[in-house]
């Protein structure tokens, strides 16, 4: 019996939560012939966890947006429900504690608009107004770029029923909020957001700023069994609706004839045909060293690749210590704190690597899972997102040196904050570069967040170049550098339009016969 078909409708390249949800999506609409092609021996890609010495430690999962609770799903929990993936989901407690201590800032903010409002007004008093007001804007906006996502309109139409996504879709985080006149100090308060898209708030797109402020403050979750239940989940799905999935298969070729895909290669030499291929590769590897022939990629796939800057790469320490959280000093899920909210002071930081980084995001999972670990430990995350471009030139030789150091910097930066030295405490940790995630998961340069969000170049944007962007017939891509960009929510999200773009390429060709 042959391992493969001698055909698929659809080939999917990477079974990570785009490529899965993309699978979910079509089947939904019908198609049930698809082949999903996983270079790892897990399903999840990025979204996973390990096991060191009995302590199973989630890899990378923060904070899952647009979930909602079970009666009020956003869209991404919606999607799993509709779905038929029952995930445990966990309510995270607050939306995050930002410590500054150069702008005598420590405060914790949470859930609700209202709410949150309040707590800055505590900090920066006579706040409370503007700021409410702020992010009702930014709910408003929120609303929009849903609806406007899956329901085409003329301009007249959206200036009509959109008037507040109109008004500040061609402008910066930064331009939109000084229109509010709010003191520095709240302003600082309002900004952690920002490194979770990776560009500073002076270039941050308002629409993207707005849509993660609207989302994180409707309030995250995460999964009880860390972000690998998830792919587990999705991938028993997939199965069980009848796709084929294939672990240890790395696919090479996506092979290519007169414009329009043929199928794949993968790295044992197999050939399988497909009439669509969704890649969860990004462009900048498919376009450069996956289509076969090259020559049939055209001029504009490669233009379209280098204007395009990739985002943030993560350099995370994560732990696993002996003591509860509050005897090491922590408090609270989720922390941002560092020497300044200057984003821009912050991305001149970030762009070498001779300094210590200034700005890091803390997570300890135990407030939102206590069962995360044994009772008396204590399992903490610490992560700097930055430019992958100063690790391009890092030495092989010098790698774990430097691994090293940025590890003990981060937690030196920590120790500042919990005003505990955890250090003797640490009984497992492991430290991950751009250079661990191109190893494990093949992603270009590390990146797992995409393009860079830049007024230019947003989902909004993207949204509008999504016919132009297509250059090659049957090709798809599912994974950051799609429309909805970086993150778990939107990897979901991502996927689905994928699927929808080869739904729309199948009912196109179905009505030319």
């Amino acid at each position: 019996m042959k391992f493969y078909k001698d055909h698929y409708d659809v080939i999917i390249i990477g079974g990570a939560l785009a490529g899965m949800s993309a699978a979910l999506q079509l089947q939904a609409k019908g198609v049930k012939d698809i082949l999903i092609l996983e270079k790892h021996n897990l399903p999840g890609g990025l979204a996973t966890d390990y096991v060191r010495n009995g302590f199973e430690i989630e890899a990378t999962l923060h904070e899952m947006m647009s979930i909602g609770t079970k009666d009020h799903r956003l869209k991404v929990g919606q999607f799993f429900d509709d779905m038929g993936v029952d995930i445990d989901w966990l309510p995270v407690p607050e939306c995050y504690r930002v410590a500054l201590p150069n702008s005598g800032i420590d405060k914790i903010l949470h859930e609700g608009y209202e709410r949150a409002a309040r707590e800055i007004d505590e900090v920066v008093p006579g706040t409370f107004g503007k700021v409410h007001e702020l992010l009702l804007l930014c709910r408003r906006v929120y609303d929009s770029m849903n609806i406007l996502s899956v329901t085409p309109m003329s301009k007249v139409q959206m200036l009509l029923k959109h008037p507040d996504f109109v008004k500040t879709v061609g402008y910066s985080a930064t331009e939109v909020i000084d229109t509010f006149g709010l003191p520095k100090k709240a302003v600082e308060m309002l900004t952690p957001y920002w490194i979770y898209v990776g560009n500073r708030m002076d270039d941050l797109p308002f629409t993207i700023y707005a849509f993660l402020m609207a989302d994180y403050f409707t309030g995250s979750y995460v999964c009880r069994g860390y972000s690998h239940e998830m792919s587990m989940k999705l991938q028993r799905k997939v199965e069980e609706n009848g796709a084929q999935f294939e672990f240890k298969q790395e696919v090479e070729k996506i092979l290519v004839k007169d414009g329009k895909v043929t199928g794949v290669r993968t790295k044992r030499g197999d050939e399988i045909a497909a009439d669509y291929v969704i890649s969860g590769a990004y462009p900048n590897k498919v376009y450069t060293q996956m289509i076969e022939p090259l020559s049939e990629v055209p001029e504009g796939a490669v233009k379209y690749i280098n204007g395009l800057p990739l985002s943030v790469v993560p350099v995370s320490v994560m732990m696993v210590m002996e003591g509860t959280p509050e005897e090491n000093g922590i408090v609270n899920y989720s922390t941002f704190s560092g020497e300044t909210m200057d984003t821009n002071e912050i991305w001149a930081n970030y762009a070498n690597l001779t300094e210590p980084y200034n700005y890091i995001t803390t997570i300890c999972l135990n407030y939102a899972n206590p069962a995360c670990v044994p009772e008396g430990y204590t399992q903490l995350s610490i992560t700097a997102l930055v430019p992958s471009k100063p690790f391009e030139d890092v030495a092989e030789e010098e790698y774990y040196d430097l691994k090293r150091r940025l590890a003990e910097e981060m937690i030196e930066s920590c120790i500042r904050i919990t005003k505990v030295d955890f250090r003797p405490r640490i009984t497992e940790v492991e430290v991950s570069t751009p250079m661990t995630i191109a190893h494990y998961v093949g992603a270009w340069k590390g990146n797992i967040y995409g393009f860079l969000h830049s007024v230019s170049n947003h989902a909004v944007a993207r949204l509008g170049m999504k016919t132009e962007d297509h250059f090659i017939e049957g090709l798809e891509f599912a994974c950051a550098c799609g429309m909805s960009g970086n993150g778990m929510g939107p990897a979901v999200t991502n996927g689905r339009a994928a699927a929808k773009g080869v739904l729309e390429a199948m009912e196109k060709k179905e009505a030319a016969k």
